[in-house]
């Protein structure tokens, strides 16, 4: 059997008992014409390994097995979808390797060798901690990922991609454009999914950026940002006044507030205030 003859999703759902479960966070792409879509503007080129997470009834890894992808390694914490991709598994050709187990426990560099990618409809309770660990492997590796294109409710695909000024601006965002270049490629109606969420997703691809060698701890770039969002109404002057000696340093303005200032003056202060004054 090859991939072209694979029962419709719709018929291993209902095979396999897989109706989809809220405490798994799970809310399947069935449309092929909308997971071959998003793999083609990920821009998969020939000899890359994919790690998928949570695979589900596998319509999302379908297309990944259909680009030029050298295989693709799928974790998944549902024993039904694991027993539900066995069909594709076969029909891969050796091309698909499922791992059973928590994404949050598993560090998918250990899966598959570079040049390596993840792309994934992430299982929106645990999205952001997933993407938060591969940004750190990222600041450790700059190699560790060719790009990340990751599936996020709307509204964190915009947090991620915000620029300093606005509401969704925030850690995320800092963090996540300081390792990377993050765009949005498309959003998605709840309509598309089975069951649809209440939200519209949105993917969005990272790049890694090559970061210069005097680039603060990520440690410490996490202590700067979240001192300062915990009172983004606040003067900085106030959320970070155990930085003050640096803000001169970092060209920041003791008056503004933290959704004032951009990504290189958080970067910036970081480095300065690696230690900062009590």
């Amino acid at each position: 059997m090859g991939l072209d003859s694979l029962p419709p999703l719709r018929d291993v759902i209902s095979a396999h008992g897989l109706q989809a479960k809220k405490s798994l966070g799970q809310n399947f792409l069935l449309d092929q014409n909308i997971t071959d879509k998003i793999v083609r503007l990920c821009g998969v080129p020939e000899g890359l390994n994919v790690v998928e997470i949570g695979p589900g009834p596998g319509g999302l890894t379908r297309s990944l097995l259909r680009s030029p992808a050298a295989g693709v390694w799928a974790v998944e914490a549902d024993s039904r979808a694991v027993a539900a991709l066995g069909d594709l598994k076969n029909a891969a050709a050796g091309r698909l390797h499922i791992l059973e187990g928590d994404a949050l426990a598993v560090d998918v560099r250990d899966l598959c060798p570079t040049p390596r990618a993840v792309i994934a409809n992430l299982p929106y309770n645990i999205a952001t901690p997933l993407l938060l660990g591969w940004l750190q492997h990222l600041y450790e590796d700059h190699g560790a990922y060719e790009f990340l294109a990751l599936m996020f409710q709307k509204e964190v695909a915009q947090r991620i991609c915000a620029a300093p000024s606005g509401k969704a601006y925030g850690r995320l965002a800092v963090i996540a454009q300081w390792l990377c270049e993050a765009k949005i490629l498309v959003d998605l109606p709840p309509s598309v999914f089975t069951p649809p969420p209440k939200v519209r997703s949105a993917v969005v691809k990272l790049v890694p950026r090559r970061l210069p060698a005097d680039s603060p701890p990520f440690a410490a770039v996490e202590r700067v940002t979240a001192l300062a969002f915990q009172g983004r109404r606040k003067m900085v002057r106030s959320s970070l006044g155990a930085y003050e000696a640096h803000f001169e340093g970092a060209g920041i303005d003791p008056q503004a507030r933290a959704e004032n200032l951009s990504v290189a003056q958080y970067i910036r202060l970081a480095q300065l205030g690696s230690d900062p004054v009590s």
